[in-house]
Formats: structure tokens, C-alpha cells, sequence
């Protein structure tokens, strides 16, 4: 076989790649689109739940798809490059169907304050290059090496909080915009070329990152508020969440591009009612 026979053959087959896979969201998507609609998965984590990189990889190859999980710090344009070329080695060019973004790393805190929670710029920047600027080095580096499948589909995950204020969260909110603008524009610049960029916002989830940062009596708490705030009387799952990752890769949503998609269901509906009529 010439190696441009074995290109092609490696090319046949779509990926999802998937930052943030070994845990949480991230994990929940890995799994759900190894199944439907049947994408090989090749995840980046950072190595914290290396016991769930390997449960993800495993799951995935028991759907009949072929998994990478490649660790490295996702944050940065040099290990986009170095995650991409990783990626074509076993895939091919043009193979790269699905691409989420689905890395934390946001530092909690307030602008002025005087103690160890003051948000100074390094912390700004960090934030910023895991919540927002990496999605557009992966980006490049997809197009620079010729990766987008056909079609492909590249998706940023939003939450509720550009709705409201919350305490101590203003670098997440902030990163958080830039990456509706960044989806916004790349979304014009794939768009001609046939891509497909957007922004999928969904309420809050249980997580290994949540649970690490809540106490489990604060976690009760939690669910409670939002089963009162949310409409349907409960939390939403990562499981749903996935699921629905897998329908838009699909061609009935293929008209989607530049969009912030709600899947928050209805979460910020009754937060005057509550403060009003608690």
C-alpha cells in the first residue's frame, strides 16, 4: 500500500476529539458518540483522573471504536499542534468529524480583593487560555493540518452564568464570552468551507470538579436549589448533555453555525420568583 493509499484508508473513519475526556462532561460525550452516531474518540486530559482516562478508553473500544487518550496540559497552542499532529498520525487528514471543547481550569476569585483570592494576571491568563483561547488553537492547528472531516462539526460548551451574577466567578463568565465571539467568528470563517461552529449551553451538572469543590452537605444544597429553579424539578445530567452532542453531529442539524444553542432547560426561568417568593 502507497502512503497515500494508507492516508485515505486511515481518513475513512470519523473522530471525534474531544478535550477534557477522562472525567465529567467530557467523558460523558466520549462514550456517547463512540455510540451514536460512531465516532473513534482521541481525548487530551491533563492526567488528574487517570483512572477514568483508561475507564473512557475502554468504554469506547467495547462500542467497536477505536480510542486514544493523550495527556497533556490542552491549554496552550503548542500542545495543540503537538495534540493534532498526534492525531493525523492515526487518523489520517480529513478524519476529524466532531471537535468539543471541554476543559476547566478558572480561577475563582474577586478583582480587588486584598487577599490569596484576588485575581491577579496570571490568573487571568490562565484562565483565559484553558476557558477561551485554546478553542481557537485547536481550531487552527485542525486547519493547518488538514483534519476537518466533510462537514465536521466543532462545538464550545457555555453556561448559564452570562445570564446572572455569581460570586467569585467573573473570570469564568468573562472567558466565557470570549468564547461565544470566538465561536462567533470562526463560525463565518468555517462556515464557507462547510463546517459547522457553535456553543452549547446547558445548567449545571454533577462532576469529579464540582464534587471537588462543594462539601457533600453543600452538594445537597445544591441539587435542592436546582430542583426548585429548574422546571422539569431536577438537576440535568451529563448524560443528557452527551447525548444530545450526539444529535448535533447529525445531518438534521446540520443548519446550526454560529449559534449558542440552549439546553439549559429553563434553568434561570424563576430566579426573581424565587428571591420575590421564596
Amino acid at each position: 500500500m502507497s502512503d497515500s493509499e494508507e492516508e485515505r484508508g486511515k481518513g475513512e473513519r470519523p473522530w471525534a476529539l474531544i478535550l477534557g475526556a477522562s472525567s465529567g462532561t467530557g467523558a460523558a460525550i466520549a462514550n456517547a458518540v463512540a455510540r451514536k452516531p460512531g465516532l473513534d474518540v482521541f481525548g487530551v486530559h491533563r492526567g488528574r483522573y487517570v483512572d477514568n482516562a483508561t475507564l473512557v478508553e475502554r468504554q469506547v473500544k467495547e462500542a467497536g471504536r477505536r480510542a486514544l487518550l493523550w495527556q497533556a496540559d490542552a491549554s496552550t497552542p503548542e500542545a495543540a499542534e503537538a495534540g493534532v499532529q498526534a492525531l493525523r498520525e492515526v487518523a489520517g487528514p480529513r478524519s476529524v468529524k466532531l471537535f468539543v471543547h471541554s476543559i476547566a481550569g478558572a480561577s475563582v476569585g474577586r478583582f480587588l480583593s486584598e487577599g490569596e483570592d484576588r485575581l491577579h494576571a496570571r490568573r487571568m491568563r490562565r484562565t483565559f487560555d484553558t476557558m477561551a483561547h485554546s478553542f481557537v488553537y485547536w481550531a487552527q492547528a485542525l486547519v493547518a493540518e488538514d483534519m476537518l472531516a466533510p462537514d465536521a462539526r466543532l462545538l464550545g460548551l457555555q453556561n448559564s452564568l452570562d445570564e446572572t451574577h455569581l460570586s467569585n466567578t467573573a473570570l469564568i463568565s468573562a472567558s466565557k464570552a470570549a468564547l461565544e465571539m470566538y465561536v462567533r467568528y470562526l463560525a463565518m470563517e468555517l462556515g464557507g468551507k462547510g463546517h459547522r461552529v457553535n456553543l452549547l449551553k446547558f445548567g449545571t451538572v454533577l462532576t469529579p470538579a464540582l464534587k471537588h469543590v462543594y462539601s457533600p452537605e453543600a452538594l445537597v444544597r445544591l441539587e435542592a436549589a436546582h430542583a426548585r429553579m429548574n422546571p422539569a424539578g431536577r438537576m440535568c445530567t451529563v448524560e443528557e448533555v452527551a447525548n444530545f452532542v450526539g444529535v448535533l453531529t447529525g445531518d438534521e442539524a446540520g443548519w446550526f453555525n454560529g449559534a449558542t444553542i440552549d439546553f439549559t432547560g429553563g434553568m434561570t426561568l424563576r430566579l426573581l420568583d424565587l428571591v420575590l417568593n421564596p
